[in-house]
């Protein structure tokens, strides 16, 4: 079965996000479960975490069809020793924030080289602070997002994915998230039929599909290849909405969440619907 939402907001608090997705249809959710542009936020409060649970519950959201999404901020590769830190503290939180909100799963950006390690070593890094995390918590996944390559930021290729994961220890608790718009201004063409099936034979051959832990379904304001990360509403960027179609169509997208992240809030009802009825 297909899961498809949108990544609400949580204004107010995280107890309000599963009410913002049951509000425009969405049979999945992602969200901040702090404020994105800050390293860190006050502890949620018993409350909150109760009554997210709750909404959770009443509104029939289980954990593998919820995908939050980590700070901004944080960069598990950075170079210098003093930010890194920072980020890995801040990684930390965010994963025992989602223990306690009883979530399987965390997604985030893998980190940049700033120009100033070598690419590999970034990588590395990257794998190493999710090792350290993962010591330290128990039952979420930290799920690597794929990039759009722009700048100095890793993850725009497979192989940098699978770099990581086969650096991480505990294989059980890494997996991946791919974004449509990253993917095509990759450098992966995920536009036409025959190229979405070589790209997930690909992604198959060089990850494997039991690492995909959830989707970014967004359209894309640049063209192929451009690595330049501008998300456009379904329909109206280089993409196009039949590009959707072999993805809705096809059961090795079942069961995580495919969430959109296209920029008009206002129209992610009426995407929702229209990813639904690609299904054949």
């Amino acid at each position: 079965m297909k899961y498809v939402g949108a990544h609400v907001s949580a204004e107010g608090g995280v107890q309000n996000a599963p009410l913002n997705a049951h509000a425009i249809g969405a049979k999945a959710f992602a969200f901040f479960t702090k404020n994105q542009r800050q390293w860190f936020s006050n502890p949620l409060t018993k409350q909150s975490i109760s009554e997210f649970r709750s909404n959770c519950e009443k509104f029939n959201y289980m954990p593998f069809q919820i995908l939050p999404h980590d700070s901004y901020l944080i960069n598990l590769g950075h170079p210098e020793s003093e930010p890194l830190e920072r980020s890995r503290a801040s990684f930390l939180d965010e994963m025992k924030r989602c223990e306690l909100l009883g979530l399987d799963r965390l997604n985030f950006h893998p980190g940049s080289h700033l120009n100033k390690i070598e690419p590999e070593i970034c990588l590395a890094r990257i794998a190493e602070s999710i090792n350290i995390t993962l010591d330290k918590t128990s039952g979420v996944i930290a799920v690597i997002e794929n990039t759009a390559g722009q700048g100095t930021n890793l993850g725009h290729k497979f192989e940098q994915l699978r770099y990581i994961i086969d650096r991480v220890e505990d294989k059980s608790r890494v997996g991946v998230c791919i974004d449509t718009c990253h993917a095509y201004t990759s450098g992966y063409d995920v536009k036409s039929g025959d190229g979405f099936r070589k790209t997930f034979e690909l992604f198959d051959n060089v990850i494997g599909f039991s690492y995909l832990k959830g989707m970014h379904l967004n359209d894309s304001k640049k063209d192929f290849a451009t690595r330049v990360d501008r998300h456009e509403t379904l329909g109206n960027g280089f993409l196009g909405e039949e590009s959707f179609i072999p993805l809705m169509n096809d059961n090795r997208f079942d069961n995580i969440p495919l969430i959109l992240e296209t920029p008009d809030e206002n129209l992610w009802e009426e995407e929702i619907k229209r990813l639904y009825a690609l299904i054949k």
